[in-house]
């Protein structure tokens, strides 16, 4: 899957990533037609009923990406935070999410445990940058496909460093071998992003994640002409539980499921997701 990525962003146009926290999310992520999956931390956390601090595992986290991988074409961009510690740590992870399918990780620039990076009064402190470019060298030398794509994510402007601070960073991360910079916001407009991808001087391609800031939209990040791959960074999660409130609430207000039945897929559908005519073959072919 990491050639796949990597093919994907030498064709020179933007990259569409939807974050997925299950098979299932990600196969419906596929069919919208996105060009990969961002296996994300905080959406498992939230399905898990968690916080996003730290409190998922690596190997349930790994769990998750196995599983999508065995069930997406696409590439899988695992969400691993700060890389489960330091650069012995990363090292372990990357071994361990090479193995498990994904195409690229992204690791940010914050200490452990990470507090989740819209959250209105967490902790967001970062590591020292030589600190953190030692986790971005282990990872590099521990990859064994040179296509594997390893994402430098500063949290300067999510931590209230300015544009100055965030640009250094970034800087410093690709002298340190970084294929791409993720640069974070929770301002709720596009305009500090903005900013900094105009100030940005160096070769590595940006991603971004406009969760806080929607209106910036495929137009609006074309034309900055740096930004490579837009990251949705939890419209899964968020979507499952609008649906869901709306559903469950229907259902006690009408006293059963008379009224929503017809608004949502029917069972056939489920079974389609699930592969169900490929137990329909086995069983003709071997069930005697």
């Amino acid at each position: 899957m990491a050639s796949i990525l990597r093919e994907k962003l030498n064709e020179s146009r933007l990259l569409h990533v939807m974050a997925a926290h299950s098979p299932l999310s990600a196969k419906l992520a596929e069919e919208a037609g996105f060009d990969g999956i961002w296996a994300s931390g905080f959406e498992l956390s939230a399905l898990y009923g968690l916080p996003d601090l730290s409190f998922i595992s690596m190997n349930q986290h790994l769990d998750m990406v196995r599983a999508i991988s065995g069930l997406t074409h696409l590439p899988i961009v695992a969400d691993i935070d700060t890389g489960f510690g330091n650069a012995i740590n990363v090292t372990h992870a990357i071994a361990e999410y090479e193995r498990a399918g994904a195409a690229a990780v992204v690791i940010e620039d914050k200490t452990f445990p990470k507090v989740s990076s819209l959250a209105i009064t967490g902790r967001q402190k970062l590591l020292r940058i030589e600190e953190f470019q030692g986790k971005i060298a282990a990872a590099l030398a521990t990859r064994r496909d040179p296509n594997f794509v390893v994402i430098a994510r500063t949290e300067a402007l999510i931590a209230d460093l300015g544009e100055a601070e965030a640009l250094k960073r970034a800087a410093a991360f690709e002298a340190a071998g970084a294929d791409m910079i993720l640069i974070h916001s929770k301002q709720k407009t596009p305009d500090e992003v903005e900013s900094f991808v105009r100030a940005w001087s160096g070769e590595a391609p940006i991603v971004i994640v406009p969760t806080a800031y929607p209106e910036m939209n495929e137009a609006r990040i074309s034309a900055l002409g740096k930004i490579r791959m837009v990251i949705y960074g939890n419209h899964a999660i968020r979507a499952s539980v609008t649906a869901m409130k709306d559903v469950f609430a229907r259902i006690r207000r009408d006293g059963g499921i008379h009224a929503v039945n017809n608004d949502i897929v029917p069972v056939d559908e489920i079974f389609r997701l699930q592969g169900m005519d490929r137990v329909k073959i086995v069983e003709k072919q071997f069930l005697r």
